[in-house]
C-alpha cells in the first residue's frame, strides 16, 4: 500500500507520493552527507595540517581560536560553493527563466538543484551541531536561529519541490561570508591595522549592502509580483516564505548597522592617524 501525504491549500490537495519521498531520501540525504557530516571532519583536519604551513602563528593560537579558524574555513568553502551554484541557477540556467520553460516558476526544480540544496542543508546541520556542541565558542543563539531557519526552509523546499528559486536567492547572500571570515582571520593574525583589513571591511560593507539588503528588497518585490503563484504552494512553504525571509532580513539589517558602525570607526582612526 502506498503512503500518501495530503496537504490542503485553498481547497486544493497537494499529494506527495512514496516515489517523491524516495527521491527526497536518495537525493537530499546523500547531498547532505556530501557537504555536511562526511566532508566536515576531513576538511577540518586538513586545515589543521595546511594552515600552519601558511600562517606560522596558527600553532600559538588558543584551542578555541584554532577550532574557530577551521570552522570558518569550512564555512567559506560552503559559501563559495552555494554562491556559484545560485549564480548558475538564477542567471545562467534557464530553469527559472519565465520566458523559456512552461509552468509556474515557484514549482520548478531539478535533480541538480535538489542535490545542491541538500548539500547546503548538510552544511547548516553539521555547523549548527558544532555551534551547539562548543557553545558559545563558535557563536551565540543568533547563529543557531539563522542555521535552524535555513535548514527548515531548505528541507521543506526540497521535500515539496517548491520555492527553490527563492531559496537560491537567499543562499546567494552567503557571498558576504568570505569577507566576514577574512576579517576575523586578519584580526586574530594581528593585522587589524593593515590596509588589507581596511579594504576587506569596505568590501564587506558594500557586499552586505548589495547581497543582504538590496537583494532582499528584490526578493520581496518578486514575491509580491508572483503572489498568485505563491498562494498555490503547500502550507509549510507558504508560511515559510512569509515568516523566515522577514526574520532573516531583520537580522541582516541589525548586522549591517553593526558593520557600518565598525567601518566608520575604523575610517575615523585611519584619518586621525594620518592627520596627527
Amino acid at each position: 500500500m502506498k503512503t500518501q501525504i495530503q496537504m490542503q491549500v485553498n481547497g486544493d490537495h497537494v499529494k506527495v507520493s512514496e516515489v517523491r519521498l524516495s527521491q527526497f531520501y536518495s537525493v537530499y540525504i546523500s547531498g547532505s552527507k556530501t557537504m555536511g557530516t562526511d566532508p566536515c571532519p576531513p576538511l577540518i583536519t586538513d586545515q589543521g595540517i595546511i594552515t600552519p604551513l601558511v600562517f606560522k602563528g596558527f600553532i600559538k593560537l588558543s584551542n578555541a581560536h584554532k577550532l574557530e579558524w577551521k570552522n570558518r574555513g569550512f564555512s567559506t568553502f560552503h559559501a563559495l560553493f552555494v554562491v556559484v551554484a545560485s549564480f548558475y541557477f538564477l542567471l545562467i540556467s534557464d530553469l527559472f527563466d519565465e520566458h523559456v520553460n512552461d509552468g509556474l516558476i515557484i514549482k520548478r526544480r531539478s535533480t541538480l538543484s535538489d542535490t545542491i540544496l541538500g548539500m547546503s542543508s548538510g552544511y547548516f546541520l553539521s555547523d549548527m551541531a558544532m555551534i551547539i556542541w562548543t557553545y558559545p565558542t563558535l557563536g551565540g543563539l543568533e547563529y543557531v536561529l539563522h542555521h535552524g531557519l535555513s535548514m527548515f526552509a531548505i528541507t521543506q523546499s526540497v521535500l515539496s519541490g517548491e520555492a527553490e528559486m527563492y531559496i537560491f536567492m537567499v543562499l546567494f547572500t552567503e557571498s558576504t561570508t568570505p569577507f566576514v571570515n577574512i576579517r576575523w582571520y586578519l584580526d586574530v593574525a594581528g593585522m587589524k591595522a593593515s590596509k588589507l583589513y581596511l579594504w576587506n571591511g569596505i568590501a564587506m560593507f558594500l557586499g552586505w549592502l548589495v547581497a543582504r539588503i538590496l537583494l532582499f528588497g528584490f526578493f520581496f518585490y518578486h514575491i509580491y509580483n508572483h503572489i498568485d503563484e505563491v498562494r498555490q504552494v503547500h502550507t509549510a512553504a507558504f508560511y515559510s516564505l512569509h515568516i523566515i525571509p522577514p526574520v532573516l532580513a531583520v537580522m541582516n539589517l541589525f548586522w549591517f548597522f553593526k558593520i557600518a558602525k565598525g567601518m566608520v570607526r575604523t575610517l575615523r582612526k585611519k584619518t586621525h592617524s594620518h592627520t596627527s
